[in-house]
């Protein structure tokens, strides 16, 4: 049985693993720093708790950002298409779509992304790895997100729903490019000649035509 949690157990233990030195004794997770294993314990001693949903942060600025769930606040707002967030690091992600911003580059092939995650998927076509395998066929996909996806071609599901016109879409993502649809918002700014487009794939297309991707 392991120990309750005691915020005050905050010690080296001895470990092979030298650059993660600091144990949590409720979980055994490791840690590299004595701060990091800190706001870890505050999450078992429940010392910052949501009153509302029960879960436990790490801190009190964690609480706060966690509370806006339930409180609906999104305190950053985009001033180029004026979607709000409910956390500065997401907004600052979201801007890169306007900004054209790529700082995550691929060491294999000239591609660049805007989110690390993204060029962490697209280091499987280099690799071939796919470890994401549909159980009912013998399809396999580098990305958790796709196989999901994939899942819609033998469930039939279709979850989001346009409420404009009541199409269905099995991703969130393509709903999000069809409702521009209606809306005529065009968030993928050409920063050489200044034309906008609805689709990131129209945008990427007139960037290799017309300009034979040149550097943005």
């Amino acid at each position: 049985m392991k120990p309750e949690a005691n915020s005050n157990d905050i010690t080296e233990h001895p470990h092979d693993d030298k650059s993660r030195p600091y144990l949590c004794t409720v979980c055994d997770k490791r840690f590299i720093n004595k701060s990091n294993l800190v706001g870890h314990m505050n999450i078992h001693t429940g010392k910052y708790k949501c009153t509302e949903c029960g879960t436990c942060c790490e801190s009190s600025s964690a609480l706060t950002v966690h509370s806006r769930i339930h409180s609906g606040d999104k305190p950053f707002e985009c001033s180029v298409c004026s979607k709000r967030f409910t956390t500065a690091g997401v907004f600052f992600v979201h801007s890169r779509i306007h900004s054209g911003e790529k700082p995550f580059k691929c060491h294999m092939c000239d591609k660049a992304f805007s989110r690390s995650g993204t060029l962490k998927s697209h280091m499987g076509v280099h690799t071939g790895d796919k470890p994401f395998k549909c159980h009912m066929c013998d399809k396999a996909f580098s990305q958790s997100g796709t196989l999901k996806s994939h899942m819609g071609v033998h469930t039939g599901d279709k979850p989001f729903k346009c409420h404009v016109c009541s199409k269905a879409f099995s991703q969130s993502g393509t709903l999000s490019s069809h409702t521009r649809v209606h809306t005529g918002e065009k968030p993928y700014k050409c920063s050489l000649c200044n034309k906008c487009f609805s689709q990131s794939s129209s945008f990427r297309d007139h960037t290799r035509n017309v300009h034979g991707n040149r550097k943005m």
